[in-house]
């Protein structure tokens, strides 16, 4: 074990840590995405309530093809509940265009009658927009899709956001719908598109293979809770590029809950606010060949976090983290396998193999790396990281190769 005083000083060849970048992550050869042909297009109406007209449409469209959403001079608008993808069937918001979800919580209800309400479970709602059992669906276009967060619930008196405020405040689960659910599904796409106010999850995959999200934007306020930006969950052969997130939850999170998440890359992307690239906190079924590259991070309350405990753990490892910048973020390096410090159970976190390269902080932050105990430490390898003078480190069971360097400079734009 290595505790704070101890000197490290160990050295890694270049070429080994760019080998494992390259062999790591995404399997596929992934490109920037060709959109689909439009199979129709439909014209905004104001205020009226479009979910009909949409589904239909999406329902009617031949695969391989996009239901166009246009905007008009006098109404650049589209309302919504809730709509499901076809397989091969796709969605294109055209620039200028913005459909709206509508904040009525009856239309998102699972059955039970608990969505816009507080309980343990927080499962009484269905996503805004569903992709389900699908090969090849994706979501396109310039426009953008907002889920109304900030809207007060029809026959409620609370917006989303107000409602997930007050599950924290009293202990609960807020039963709110994630803008965006993929789920046992396979080459979805999501390309161009803006989405922004969330009720919960912008961005939720699970139990899917081949997942590309290029050149999104996803900007939502930080004091928003429980507004992840993009959650792999259980899901293999994620490449997530050229992005922006600011958000109020975690930018990134993947997890591994009901099944294992594998080879997911993110490269090139800017994070604003919001609580960092994590993994975890459910990591119980395991997370493998992550790479993290060319990522710039500022104003996030985490930077590079991996996060779980003894009610969730798992092993994570294979994880690369190469040419980062961040400025202004609070704890700029996390791995905790105590997220919960109140948690209990036998599905001990155990991280190893994870490996920092080319790595930049540009101001004093805290870093804390802790192991669960002496039989499960954290395995991690330092190479070409530059920190702000003033920084805090707090290590514990943490075995450490490669030296921090108290001399970053200079600026991430």
């Amino acid at each position: 074990m290595q505790n704070p005083d101890t000197p490290r000083g160990w050295v890694f060849l270049l070429p080994t840590l760019f080998i494992a970048v390259a062999h790591a992550g995404d399997t596929r050869t992934v490109s920037q995405p060709v959109p689909p042909q439009p199979c129709q297009v439909l014209h905004a109406n104001g205020t009226a309530d479009s979910t009909q007209n949409i589904q239909h449409a999406l329902d009617t469209c031949g695969s391989g093809k996009a239901v166009h959403l246009s905007p008009t001079v006098d109404h650049p608008r589209f309302y919504s509940g809730p709509l499901t993808l076809p397989s091969g069937v796709s969605l294109w918001v055209d620039n200028g265009a913005f459909l709206f979800a509508i904040a009525n919580p009856s239309r998102y209800d699972t059955g039970h009658h608990t969505c816009g309400t507080l309980d343990a479970s927080g499962k009484g709602c269905n996503p805004f927009i569903w992709i389900k059992n699908a090969v090849g669906s994706g979501i396109y276009g310039q426009g953008t899709i907002d889920g109304q967060g900030n809207a007060t619930m029809i026959g409620k008196s609370k917006t989303w956001w107000q409602l997930a405020t007050d599950a924290k405040n009293k202990h609960q689960k807020q039963n709110a719908p994630r803008l965006i659910q993929i789920d046992n599904s396979k080459n979805i796409t999501l390309y161009q598109i803006t989405l922004k106010n969330s009720p919960n999850f912008h961005i939720a995959s699970n139990k899917t293979n081949g997942l590309t999200l290029w050149a999104i934007t996803i900007n939502t306020p930080a004091s928003a809770r429980n507004t992840d930006g993009v959650d792999p969950m259980g899901s293999t052969n994620v490449t997530l590029a050229r992005s922006n997130i600011s958000t109020g939850d975690d930018n990134v999170a993947i997890k591994a809950g009901n099944a294992a998440s594998s080879h997911i890359s993110i490269l090139n992307n800017h994070f604003g606010f919001g609580h960092g690239m994590s993994i975890g906190s459910e990591v119980n079924q395991g997370v493998s060949d992550v790479t993290v590259s060319t990522l710039t991070l500022n104003g996030t309350t985490n930077g590079l976090r991996i996060k779980s405990d003894p009610s969730r753990g798992g092993l994570v490892s294979g994880v690369t983290y190469d040419n980062v910048c961040m400025e202004n973020v609070k704890h700029p390096i996390v791995l905790d396998t105590h997220y919960d410090s109140t948690a209990s159970g036998s599905l001990i976190p155990e991280f190893r193999d994870i490996t920092f390269n080319n790595v930049r902080v540009l101001t004093a932050g805290s870093f804390s790396i802790e192991g669960y105990s002496n039989t499960k430490p954290i395995s991690v390898r330092f190479n070409n990281l530059h920190i702000k003078k003033g920084s805090v480190w707090h290590e514990k069971y943490a075995i450490i190769q490669g030296k921090a360097q108290e001399d970053a400079t200079g600026s991430c734009e």
